[in-house]
């Protein structure tokens, strides 16, 4: 994984030490409305730690509409990752970003493509496009389709069921089917989390997409590949995006006054009510370039909304690149990367935290508003498409 921090001021438009002992304890906190177990970390600097409501009320308690508008804004327009390196001073070349999206094809695909269908049935005798989708997170419930709820993909396939064959539309009826396309992802996103450049596969399109959901659902490209294209197991990299705002006037965490104490024997300890970015780049960075296990930063759990206020704010940027992503890691990763440094933990910290034998050892997920996918690639990741560089 490569692991990438800067703090970033916004401007109107966004912006070989041993593992430490732990124990598990079942004393019982409140955290978004639900019984939750305390996870003992017994470090040095444990009695500095956030429990996971004081973490929780931290993260919710930002500014988050200036993210939540920034990201919209990419999608109105159709920026997609080129509005993010215009950000960072950068221009992203990785992609022909042309505004019809006429004959688009990722260099990984024009290499795999040259396999003919010509002579099969079934399946491949029908068509498979490309489709680089860019949807605001905040307007949708999540990519994947479920009944009731306005995902995604449940609306991108049924804009593409006018396209499907009449063969296989007569299998649809039969079934008591509706008669919808069907779309493939290169990712998934929760409830929240916006995409710049989210690839699908599916058939015929742009058009019908475009009148789904207008300034909420763009596709910025659509071409035709193999069939032997899929867009989850060929892709080599995906790139998250993790902008965090500052805000040093919000209440102190668990709304109480900043003079609250936790007492251990004869030793007063304040929580922390801030963090040195400094100290969380440090953490993150020691991921770079390991293969370790993420199950600790995993998590399964529905995503909660967080309330917005308005005004210009600070924020920092974090930016992670890796070939897979658990459910929810990056919030996680983020939420505990933030929380260790607010405790002033060492920089090993979420190397040792692999090591717990629970998840609740790990801090509850950041706010999904300031998450955004922002592009999947097809081939080796080059260090010089990072917006954050050293």
């Amino acid at each position: 994984m490569l692991a990438k921090l800067r703090p970033l001021m916004a401007t109107a438009a966004a912006a070989a030490k041993p593992a430490p002992a732990v124990a598990f304890s079942s004393a019982a906190a409140a955290v978004e409305g639900d019984d939750h177990a305390h996870y003992n970390h017994t470090d040095a600097c444990h009695h500095l730690r956030w429990t996971a409501k004081e973490s929780y009320e931290y993260m919710y308690a930002r500014p988050w509409s200036r993210v939540v508008d920034f990201y919209a804004e990419l999608v109105r327009t159709g920026a997609g990752a080129t509005g993010l390196a215009d950000l960072f001073g950068k221009y992203e070349n990785g992609y022909c970003l042309d505004t019809n999206g006429e004959d688009y094809t990722a260099p990984s695909e024009k290499k795999t493509s040259t396999k003919s269908s010509k002579d099969r049935g079934g399946r491949w005798e029908r068509v498979t496009f490309k489709i680089v989708l860019s949807y605001h997170g905040g307007s949708f419930d999540g990519w994947q389709k479920q009944p009731g709820l306005n995902t995604v993909q449940g609306l991108v396939e049924k804009q593409l069921g006018q396209f499907v064959d009449e063969k296989k539309a007569k299998q649809l009826e039969a079934r008591s089917l509706p008669l919808e396309g069907c779309a493939v992802v290169a990712g998934r996103t929760d409830k929240g989390v916006t995409a710049l450049q989210q690839d699908v596969k599916s058939s015929d399109i742009k058009d019908a997409i475009n009148k789904a959901a207008p300034d909420k659902l763009r596709p910025l490209h659509v071409s035709q590949v193999s069939r032997e294209f899929h867009p989850n197991f060929a892709a080599k990299w995906r790139r998250y995006l993790y902008i965090f705002p500052l805000d040093e006037d919000v209440k102190p965490i668990s709304g109480e006054e900043q003079s609250s104490k936790i007492v251990e024997g004869s030793e007063c300890n304040i929580k922390p009510q801030s963090f040195d970015v400094g100290k969380v780049d440090k953490i993150i960075r020691q991921l770079e370039g390991k293969s370790l296990s993420y199950k600790m930063f995993a998590r399964d759990t529905q995503a909660s909304r967080s309330n917005c206020d308005e005004g210009t704010t600070r924020a920092i940027c974090i930016e992670l690149v890796a070939n897979r992503f658990l459910r929810k890691m990056v919030r996680v990763l983020v939420a505990t990367a933030i929380r260790e440094a607010a405790a002033g933990a060492e920089e090993d910290a979420l190397l040792n935290l692999m090591e717990a034998t629970c998840r609740r050892a790990t801090a509850p997920p950041a706010p999904p508003d300031g998450l955004c996918l922002v592009d999947v690639g097809y081939e080796d990741f080059n260090r010089q498409r990072c917006f954050i560089v050293d």
